[in-house]
């Protein structure tokens, strides 16, 4: 078999949108001044950052009295509310509670573990066996020290979507902030800020089509949130830092170009997320988790008994085919999935997942491609595997 180069990764992060490379390429060497200079320089990349603004905030309905702050990816944005929270709410001991669930992104996960530390209590929501939340869950769990929900609208493993706009009234009827970590839902489902009534959103660019190193938070309006940074008065004094001014661009236009293809992502892509997902599911013994329906169009998370998940990926790479084990963040984790052991995998299929996930620049071929490696390298390794 002829090997091809095939990149089924995409939660990980994606390749850059030509249009945004393409748009963002005069800002390095042509158009490099500071947007907050009042010389010419500044004044023309200021309006480039004006129109990329309008596109970010189009992208997610935002109103022009909320913000959107840029940041360098939506860790730095979930850390920021977590701990902006913390010094204005939850350190005075009034409200203490946060609740979020077992299968937040690390970077959810692991500034709660160190709010811990400081004496929060977190509250860590189980999921369901198909990888769901159940939003009565989040309801059952607020107190009267219940100072902010943190829930993910799509799990960046399973891609299952989240009871999002459930949780948001549920929020809003208990006078609870609400945030979510949108990272794996822009650019593949619709995403409202004001029909989901949250009160934080994060997001990561590269996850988008857009650069790495760049993303943001969405804040609703009148909320206070303490800033990480101090230093200046970008963003209107909350985040400080020099603009990127080349990335911002690039952001804008990413999100642009994720709002007009959420049709091809309904229907094209699922359509070939769906053709690979048949292909795989006809070989005995190949789990896939989380109904179709309760997904984003693009992923597959699904378990090969006896066929261990990094032998899988090393197989796969040999004939040019990027999957990966679960987060990115956590690669070099070799412990069981964390999601597949959330919902009750047993031991042998928790070590078994691998993550497919398409983009809108996968074609039809190169899925037909995967399809036939994966049957290969499903019968190679269990020709040689102990345990099947």
């Amino acid at each position: 078999m002829e090997s091809k180069k095939v990149y089924l990764d995409n939660n990980a992060t994606t390749m850059l949108d030509p249009q945004a490379k393409e748009l963002m390429e005069s800002y390095f060497c042509q158009k490099y001044g500071n947007p907050n200079s009042l010389h010419s320089f500044g004044t023309e990349t200021h309006i480039a950052i004006r129109e990329a603004f309008n596109h970010l905030y189009e992208g997610i309905n935002a109103h022009d009295e909320d913000d959107i702050i840029i940041t360098s990816c939506a860790t730095e944005s979930n850390n920021w509310v977590l701990k902006g929270v913390y010094f204005d709410t939850l350190r005075f001991g009034e409200k203490n509670h946060i609740i979020t669930t077992q299968v937040e992104h690390p970077a959810i996960r692991s500034t709660c573990q160190f709010l811990e530390s400081l004496g929060v209590e977190v509250t860590y929501l189980p999921i369901g066996e198909n990888g769901t939340l159940d939003a009565s869950a989040v309801e059952n769990a607020i107190t009267d020290k219940t100072a902010l929900v943190s829930v993910m609208w799509a799990n960046n493993e399973t891609g299952i979507i989240f009871p999002i706009q459930e949780i948001g009234a549920i929020c809003k009827k208990k006078g609870v902030l609400f945030h979510t970590d949108a990272v794996q839902a822009i650019g593949k489902i619709p995403v409202d800020v004001q029909k989901a009534q949250v009160d934080f959103l994060s997001f990561s660019g590269h996850k988008f089509h857009a650069p790495k190193g760049i993303g943001g938070l969405y804040i609703r309006k009148d909320i206070k949130l303490t800033p990480l940074f101090h230093g200046g008065e970008h963003m209107g004094g909350k985040r400080s830092g020099t603009l990127n001014v080349p990335y911002i661009v690039a952001l804008g236009e990413a999100m642009r170009q994720a709002s007009l293809h959420l049709d091809f992502e309904r229907n094209n892509v699922r359509h070939l997320r769906d053709r690979l997902e048949d292909a795989l599911l006809e070989i005995p013994d190949v789990f896939v988790i989380g109904e179709r329906a309760l997904r984003v169009p693009n992923t597959i998370l699904v378990s090969i008994r006896g066929v261990e998940g990094e032998a899988m990926l090393w197989d796969l790479n040999k004939y040019g085919i990027a999957c990966s084990t679960g987060s990115a963040c956590a690669s070099e984790d070799l412990e069981a999935n964390p999601v597949m052991s959330a919902i009750g995998a047993d031991k042998e299929l928790a070590h078994t997942a691998i993550r497919i996930s398409l983009s809108r620049f996968n074609t039809k071929e190169e899925i037909d491609y995967a399809m036939e490696v994966f049957k290969k390298s499903i019968a190679r390794l269990r020709s040689i595997s102990s345990s099947y």
